[in-house]
């Protein structure tokens, strides 16, 4: 059985089911490491105001990549956290999170959002935090070309703050 291609593309509101469904399985209470959880009304706005990327395998969502302004999501705990450590320039933008669904990670789908990302927003710069405990996302931020530019605990959990800026 040969599985349909791997397209990317701005998110649109039929992917909206997707999105949410991939995000719900990578909450850390079901073992991911998502720290937050942005509603369906939030979603849409945010795929609104900036670039929302999905990459999809036929009609289902197997990745995304979402951006806001730092207006936008200040209202989230962790976020005001990560703009506190590193707020960046006044048009900076909030990178993330970036989400691939567990079976198809390996492939190269965070980076080829990141790349269309980047064609979308050239000179901006995004800013985004990692869990310092999750090992394989900081190697792919830094494989990315992405720096270390703070740090900061949420929660008695360490976060690395990285920056597109190279």
């Amino acid at each position: 059985m040969t599985l349909p291609a791997i397209t990317l593309g701005p998110a649109s509101a039929g992917d909206l089911d997707g999105i949410l469904l991939l995000q719900a399985a990578n909450q850390i209470a079901q073992g991911g490491s998502l720290s937050a959880e942005f509603s369906r009304q939030r979603i849409a706005a945010m795929m609104d105001a900036m670039p929302l990327l999905v990459a999809r395998r036929g009609e289902r969502v197997v990745a995304y990549l979402m951006t806001s302004s730092p207006a936008m999501n200040a209202d989230v705990p962790i976020i005001q956290a990560m703009l506190y450590a590193y707020g960046g320039p006044d048009d900076a933008y909030v990178y993330g999170p970036i989400c691939v669904d567990q079976h198809e990670r390996g492939q190269g789908l965070a980076q080829a959002l990141f790349t269309e990302l980047r064609q979308l927003l050239p000179r901006r710069e995004g800013i985004l935090f990692v869990r310092e405990d999750n090992a394989a996302s900081l190697r792919a931020h830094e494989k990315m070309g992405l720096r270390r530019v703070a740090s900061f605990d949420f929660g008695g959990v360490n976060h690395t703050v990285f920056s597109t800026r190279r």
